[in-house]
């Protein structure tokens, strides 16, 4: 095949970053020449998100930033794969005539064939079925060397009323845990030492093959690979948090005390017509049971506001639940009415201006909780992932056990002895800066 070479741009959510991967890996083993500079590239694939409304106009945004290399560039053929064209397909080259090629999720592990045929001018949109994802192909890391996502599962069940994924991704299916396992012990041969599970309901791992869960049994599994150091959890529900699942991570000390909990509202008839269980005072039990069995945890959370027929009252509940639980990590997200989704054609929606302002207050009340609790780490030691040098402020920045690669904060940090990228290091915290610590290496 001829060495063309191929720029990617991909969007939106880890476990569509590891898709992006696997396509990578395909085409460099088909013999493409894989390349960051995109005025070089013969094609551009763009792996999209389409999950919510600013998440397909940025896609489309880049879509249309990408196809002017068509005209300043070398650029051939564009080709949009990901969320967004496994959800709108055909519609996609009709409504942007930029686009040459539409890849659908179903039809991933063809994409050489189809690059290859769209930049010698045979361009025909290609789906598969969406049970048809590889989720076992070899990967390009697009994350640093010391740090990788692993994908336990794609799909969903839970079907609440606002969401589109399990329109677009189908059912949850579940990968083989001796697959995932062997997966992990290869990344951590390579130098990975921070594995961070993901996957649409990750506490759902493997009720689709033995109808119980088996995160806690593949923790322990991936606990006993020698190199990895740190292993945490993202997209666990709240429902799903059993006290085997507390137990195992207060046992294993590789499992970070750490966990990104999506409750999305505390107020039950809100959580009932997003068809998600709990309230209040179910969901005030659970973190408290998690912080008993585990002194010390992170808790992250995502909140949705503005959702069809939030009432100011229940808006109020949401606010005080918020200062009342002090959450270490909270992203709070505006309702968005997603076609053919239920929550859509639900009475009641909520103004655009209204459920905007409701967030903001939220996460203005989240940023005095965060610097709250950033000052109690004055004076204490951390251990830090060494992420990179800053050369513009002169000192180091990696993450602590706390912090999620890409969406929590940094510790930045000073030193008077060169560090290598990639190690664990003890930080003394001395300042803070909104979400962010700043320190001194603890000689």
């Amino acid at each position: 095949m001829t060495p063309y070479k191929i720029g990617m741009v991909s969007l939106g959510c880890p476990k569509n970053q590891v898709d992006a991967e696997m396509m990578l890996q395909a085409l460099a083993d088909a013999g493409f020449i894989i390349t960051p500079d995109e005025a070089e590239a013969d094609a551009i694939i763009v792996n999209t998100c389409g999950f919510i409304e600013e998440a397909k106009a940025e896609a489309i945004e880049n879509i249309l930033e990408v196809a002017r290399y068509k005209k300043t560039g070398r650029l051939k053929a564009l080709v949009v794969t990901g969320c967004l064209a496994e959800r709108y397909r055909d519609d996609v080259t009709e409504e942007i005539p930029e686009v040459d090629v539409v890849v659908g999720i179903g039809a991933n592990d063809r994409i050489p064939r189809i690059v290859a045929d769209a930049i010698e001018g045979k361009r025909e949109n290609a789906y598969g079925k969406k049970e048809e994802l590889n989720l076992e192909a070899p990967r390009m890391l697009t994350t640093p060397p010391y740090t990788a996502y692993l994908k336990l599962a794609d799909g969903c069940d839970n079907c609440c009323t606002y969401c589109a994924i399990p329109a677009i991704r189908g059912r949850f299916r579940s990968r083989e845990m001796a697959k995932v396992v062997e997966e992990a012990r290869g990344l951590a041969a390579k130098g990975v030492r921070e594995l961070t599970l993901v996957a649409q309901d990750t506490t759902r791992y493997g009720e689709d093959l033995c109808g119980k869960s088996l995160l806690p049994d593949l923790l322990k599994e991936l606990a006993k690979i020698d190199g990895i150091r740190w292993i945490r959890m993202l997209y666990t529900y709240p429902e799903r948090i059993t006290d085997e699942l507390l137990e195992v991570m207060a046992n294993e000390e590789k499992v970070l005390p750490y966990l990104d909990i999506p409750i999305q509202h505390c107020n039950g008839e809100i959580l009932r017509r997003m068809n998600r269980r709990g309230d209040r005072e179910s969901l005030s039990a659970l973190l408290e049971k998690i912080r008993r069995r585990l002194p010390g945890v992170t808790l992250r959370t995502t909140l949705i506001t503005g959702f069809p027929g939030e009432t100011e009252e229940q808006f109020c509940e949401l606010a005080e639940f918020v200062k009342q639980q002090r959450f270490d990590r909270l992203g709070c997200f505006a309702y968005s009415a997603e076609e053919d989704t239920p929550a859509a054609s639900f009475p009641d929606q909520v103004a655009e201006q209204v459920k905007r302002d409701r967030m903001e207050l939220i996460m203005n009340d989240q940023l005095t909780i965060v610097q709250e609790k950033n000052a109690e780490k004055l004076g204490k030691e951390l251990e830090v992932l060494i992420e990179g040098y800053d050369d513009y402020i002169k000192c180091y920045y990696g993450r602590s056990a706390a912090d999620a690669p890409e969406v929590d904060g940094k510790v930045f940090f000073l030193s008077t002895r060169p560090l290598v990228i990639g190690d664990f290091v003890k930080v003394r915290v001395n300042d803070t800066l909104e979400y962010d610590l700043l320190g001194e290496l603890a000689e």
